[in-house]
This record gives C-alpha cells, structure tokens and sequence, in this order.
C-alpha cells in the first residue's frame, strides 16, 4: 500500500496512511516521511497502538535522538528515559500533579506559542508526539505555519528582520506567565542562547523563527524587543496559518521544528493527560554563540 497524505491544515498538516510505524522504516519510507514533513510540516499519524520501543524505533529511523536532559524541572528518569520528553501532567506514580505542584506550573508554559528545544544551542529538528491517555475535554495541540507567515509579511519587514539574532531561554517564556522562582542552579541551567530570527529550511523556504521563549533581540532596547516579537508572533498565529490537533487516544503527530510553532491547550488539571515526546537533534546552531 502506497504512503498516502492528505492535507488537514489550511497551509500545513497532513494525515498520513499507508505506513506501519510499529516497525522501524525501510530508507524508502523513510524518505517518503522526510518529504512530508518538507511539504507538510505536521504529520499525523491516527490512533496508532505503539510502544515505548516501538515508538523510539520508528524515530531513530528517521535520525539521531536528542536526550531531554535538564530541560523541564522533573528530575532526569524521574517516569520515563531521557529518550523520551515527558510532557503529561503525571507524577513518578502516574498520578497527576497537584495543581500547585512546581513541575505543572513550569510546564504550563507549554500553553504559549514556542518551538521545542530554541532555547538550546543546536536546537530541534523533528517532534514526535504520542497520546497514551488524553482528558475528557481540552488538551489540543494548535501549530503554527511560519513559512506561511513569512510569506505573509511586507517587504519592509522582511529586510528588517533577514539579520536579527534573538536570545532563548525557558525562563524568559516562564516569566510571562509569572514563573520566576528559579533557584541559582536553574539559572545557569537555563542560560539564554542566540538564535537566528528568520531560518532557511533546506526545501528552501524562510520561515520566522519565532518562540515564547525568546526574549530580546541582540542590540536592540528590551521594550522595543518585547513589543515588536510579540507583534510578529501575533501576525504569525492567524487562524488561516493555524492547524489544531484534536487527540485521540494513540494518535502520533510530528511536526519540523524548523517552520512551526506549536503551543497545547488547558484541559481539566485533575484528569490524567499521558503524552509522550521523543525529539530529534538538529543538524547544527542558527548562529554562532560567542557573542551569549
């Protein structure tokens, strides 16, 4: 049976037929799914009845992994391998946190409009998302098309933004929701990184990169800073460059870091939401660090 994709989203996001992703990928699929992602950005694959193993496989088959290791405040291997992100709202016991707990309100940040892992120095390439248990009711995932965006923006602002260099740090998007107890090893943990304001995809598309967690743009006053990426985030998010995701239990959707934002949904805080990331590792930094 042919890899089949049908488009979702108004410019990205495609269901995906035709593939098993149970079992590693043959370097035909594999390459069938890269050139998906190229074209589509969000992939989804319904209600696929995976494995840890399993899921793991399927992702090596596509590149390396990239460990996440000290990127939230869950201890590492605290209920799942550093192979894996753990993005529930589950404790080491599955139960969910309580609605004060630390780990949860670090993690609400989650709600804001980002992209995984620019906020560390070779940041993301692919996301690989599986529900293993989802609320009763909210809980969606909404992605965000940035080469659409832009596309979309005048010339003017284009050439403004070509040079730009923005610094990334999850205590900048934390400190928009009023998280900012972070104790002195967290600080150094999660030191701002220089990323590129507008990125060349290899299909050779620009795309904004763009992220809650950014927050200044080198040599520019911070207010003006603020103010003009929370203008681009918000011409970037319309309803016509956005997809919402509405889950169901075993769906697994992969989105390219690279010309997406993506940002989760409130749901109920005392209803388990079992999802599980494993991420792959970009090819290498937006720009050269020294300047941090």
């Amino acid at each position: 049976m042919p890899i089949t994709f049908r488009q979702v989203g108004p410019t990205l996001g495609a269901e995906v037929e035709g593939i098993d992703i149970s079992k590693p990928l043959s370097k035909a699929d594999a390459a069938a799914v890269h050139a998906g992602m190229d074209k589509y950005a969000v992939l989804v694959f319904r209600e696929q009845k995976i494995n840890d193993d399993q899921q793991l496989a399927f992702t090596q088959s596509l590149g390396d992994i990239e460990h996440a290791i000290g990127t939230s405040l869950r201890s590492d291997n605290d209920r799942l391998p550093t192979s894996f992100a753990d993005v529930s709202n589950l404790d080491k016991d599955n139960k969910p946190f309580a609605r004060d707990d630390r780990r949860r309100l670090f993690a609400i940040g989650n709600r804001l409009w980002h992209s995984d892992s620019s906020f560390k120095v070779v940041p993301a390439k692919y996301s690989l998302l599986h529900a293993r248990s989802i609320p009763s009711k909210g809980g969606n995932t909404e992605f965000a098309d940035m080469k659409a965006a832009y596309d979309a923006l005048d010339e003017e602002t284009k050439a403004q933004v070509e040079d730009l260099v923005c610094e990334h740090s999850q205590m900048f998007s934390r400190s928009k929701l009023g998280f900012v107890d972070f104790t002195d090893e967290e600080r150094a943990r999660f030191k701002p990184v220089l990323q590129r304001l507008v990125r060349t995809h290899p299909s050779g598309r620009k795309s904004l990169y763009l992220s809650s967690h950014a927050g200044t743009i080198i040599g520019w006053p911070v207010p003006e800073a603020k103010a003009f990426l929370m203008d681009l985030t918000e011409a970037a998010t319309q309803r016509e460059f956005v997809y919402t995701h509405k889950w169901r239990v075993g769906d697994l959707v992969m989105w390219d870091n690279r010309q997406t934002m993506h940002r989760a949904r409130a749901f109920p805080a005392h209803e388990p939401r079992d999802v599980r990331r494993t991420t792959l590792m970009g090819d290498a930094p937006t720009v050269a660090q020294q300047a941090a």
